[in-house]
């Protein structure tokens, strides 16, 4: 299902890492893939995955705001549980339209 209210220009990536000492428990990391599901059934995700070479991972989705994808980040169980920190970052995805992908 996708809303076309999203701009399809611009996607929101939200980096998760780590608290210092802290562990994730199999039932929390339960409610975080719930979490990625019900992201995927809106249409909202994007892509997401844990890093292999640092502790934390990346969630890519469409949102129509910077206070929207707050929220959903806000509202991922690694964040909400205190057990992850979160940054967000606007992408622009580079295609012809917006000349990021020409060639002069």
């Amino acid at each position: 299902m996708r809303d076309s209210s999203y701009n399809d220009r611009v996607l929101y990536v939200i980096l998760l890492s780590m608290k210092h000492g802290e562990k994730l428990s199999e039932p929390i990391i339960r409610e975080h893939v719930s979490f990625l599901r019900n992201l995927e059934e809106k249409g909202q995700l994007v892509l997401c995955g844990p890093f292999l070479d640092y502790k934390g991972g990346m969630v890519i989705i469409k949102a129509e705001s910077m206070d929207e994808a707050r929220r959903v980040a806000e509202s991922d169980p690694f964040v909400s549980s205190g057990l992850e920190s979160y940054e967000i970052r606007r992408l622009e995805v580079s295609n012809e339209d917006n000349n990021h992908l020409g060639m002069g």
